[in-house]
């Protein structure tokens, strides 16, 4: 087609990341960009003198430029009643005249100086904006107003400077805009038609195309979706209604020397919820009559029933909760049960199957096994568990039962400290532990659907092994123990401290307990929100743009009931909170 020029580049703003204190953290970052007179090349990556501080949030081919607009300055002045708004504040690398959010589409090509450019995507705004605008709602209101900016990737590289005209080479047909796409991930409304269309979008970058296929693919699941499946992953993908359920003791059963099973009943006798292979419950537990609750977590190990939930737990020696269910629970005992929850659960599909774990991370891999052998699966499925000794041992009969009533199933059982009395070839396979050489030697396939629990550096050590053999990572599922990492985007490192109740006055509010970081802390209203509260604690989070809109921050609530200041873009699944704009109305238990 003729070139058309639709604008020009007013100014051309660089910077390199830098150190930023705030809330009493130092912030990595390169959102502080300055005009610069002179001409610069921009490759494929950025423009000569420009950084990024956080590579996983930004920067790379699909980010390698910044676009925001003089008209959107002039709507930024007027609505915050400012005067200070200079080219670059917005982290931008191009101030341009024209090219509005709402007529630039994805996949449009302009030419600017020497270069060529094509849209790729809007701009995710994280809280950093909020820090070099110093208004922490910035994240929200430029995502809610419509103008979020967008990012070119780089075609051709060249010279650009401020001056140049823009020029538009070329047109995409499909005619989506950056408002629209923008919209159609971060608003509640997720129209089919509108993602089938922008999944057709060849130039949309590879992080939204995987947000518009897990709407899609939500809306087709056979289950009336809630929360927004573009945004969340793992464990807060599927909520669960909150509240306790009162359950009776059906049968105990030692499965090794620190391993109980507890059979549980509805007490009412009304039938469950069908949890999904791979799912958990959390306990409220009261072991003193008048000192606090516990809440733990704990897989279910059993096969998917109606009638009867099965958890397993492990007995530390200093485990409050497993000293008190192994000791002071007894069969006909009523104990409060929440709904089924998480999202590591067993995928359908007809290839193989690897189920991976270690000590008592076999409970939800375990329930998975169930399942299989209930379907009579004819996929190739592996049992490959790692455990101290025989005597630690759990599930060895039963899974040995489940494997062989496969058609294709197999089973390798390593012991890392074998007693004397322990016999290779009859009580285990192998010494040590599993590597990603052992699963080469034992013929696993890299084209199966890998399923990992146990503690934490076995899951993220054979995790990453996994990768590096050329696993797809959407092939590989793991569980960890305990809250998980935080994912604090741009922090600088920090010494990690053991969750504790915040320094400082008590407060007075709500009572909030985190669940698996084992805090009880009264609400404060110095917080803001739960976030900010987790935060006092230490109590790991995930978090990005701190203000309703990412998700990152998505996590169940098992009990009790939050508002919103401000109300999130869209509603978070339900059963499910957003840490970093929610308060506590009532005492609630989250599960973090």
């Amino acid at each position: 087609m003729t070139t058309q020029q639709v604008g020009r580049l007013i100014s051309l703003n660089v910077g390199l990341p830098r150190d930023v204190a705030w809330r009493g953290k130092i912030v990595h970052t390169g959102i502080w960009k300055q005009p610069v007179a002179e001409r610069r090349r921009v490759t494929h990556l950025n423009v000569e003198g420009d950084g990024q501080g956080d590579l996983e949030g930004h920067g790379g081919e699909n980010r390698a430029v910044y676009v925001y607009q003089t008209g959107s300055y002039e709507y930024w002045a007027d609505r915050l009643q400012r005067d200070d708004l200079s080219h670059g504040i917005f982290g931008e690398n191009f101030t341009v005249d024209g090219l509005p959010d709402d007529e630039v589409c994805i996949g449009d090509r302009y030419r600017i100086g020497t270069a060529l450019f094509e849209v790729s995507q809007p701009r995710v705004t994280c809280y950093r904006l909020g820090i070099r605008l110093d208004n922490p709602q910035m994240a929200a209101l430029l995502t809610s107003s419509g103008r979020p900016g967008f990012y070119l990737r780089v075609l051709e590289e060249g010279e650009i400077g401020a001056g140049d005209a823009i020029e538009l080479v070329f047109r995409s047909t499909q005619r989506m805009t950056v408002t629209a796409i923008n919209a159609l991930l971060y608003s509640s409304s997720h129209p089919p038609e509108d993602l089938a269309k922008a999944l057709r979008l060849p130039a949309l970058s590879l992080g939204w195309r995987r947000s518009f296929e897990a709407l899609a693919n939500a809306q087709t699941s056979g289950r009336t979706p809630s929360g927004n499946a573009g945004l969340v992953s793992g464990a807060t993908a599927r909520g669960a209604r909150p509240g306790f359920r009162s359950m009776q003791v059906a049968r105990i059963t030692q499965e090794c020397e620190d391993i109980v099973s507890l059979d549980l009943r509805p007490f009412d006798r009304r039938a469950l919820t069908m949890s999904l292979p791979g799912q958990y419950v959390v306990l409220r537990l009261k072991p003193e009559e008048r000192g606090p609750y516990l809440f733990r977590s704990y897989s279910l190990s059993g096969e998917p029933s109606r009638e009867c939930y099965r958890i397993s737990v492990k007995i530390e020696p200093h485990g409050a909760a497993g000293i008190f269910l192994s000791t002071r629970i007894h069969r006909d005992d009523v104990i409060d049960v929440s709904e089924p929850r998480g999202a590591f659960t067993l995928r359908s599909g007809d290839g193989p199957v690897v189920l991976l774990s270690a000590g008592i991370g076999a409970t939800p891999v375990l329930a998975m096994l169930h399942a299989l052998a209930e379907q009579a699966t004819s996929r190739p499925v592996w049992w490959l568990h790692a455990t101290r000794n025989k005597a630690s041992h759990a599930f060895a009969a039963e899974a040995k039962r489940l494997i062989g009533a496969l058609a294709q199933g197999r089973s390798w059982l390593w012991f890392t400290r074998p007693d004397a009395g322990d016999r290779r070839g009859t009580d285990f396979d192998a010494m040590g532990r599993p590597t990603i050489e052992a699963l080469e030697a034992l013929g696993v396939p890299r084209e199966a659907d890998f399923y990992l629990c146990g503690p934490m550096a076995f899951t993220t050590e054979l995790t990453a092994g996994l990768f590096r053999w050329g696993v797809p990572q959407a092939r590989v599922y793991s569980e960890l123990f305990g809250g998980g990492p935080s994912f604090t985007p741009g922090i600088a490192n920090s010494s990690i401290r053991t969750p504790h109740p915040p320094d400082g006055p008590l407060g007075n509010g709500p009572l909030v307990s985190f669940a698996r970081s084992g805090i009880a802390v009264r609400w404060r209203d110095t917080e803001q929100s739960l976030l900010e509260l987790a935060e006092a604690c230490d109590v790991p989070v995930r978090w990005s743009c701190r203000t309703g809109v990412c998700h990152s921050c998505e996590s169940g609530l098992v009990s009790g009931s939050v508002q919103y200041r401000p109300e999130p873009l869209d509603a978070p699944a339900d059963g499910n909170l957003l840490l970093c704009c929610a308060q506590p109305r009532e005492d609630i238990v989250v599960d973090i």
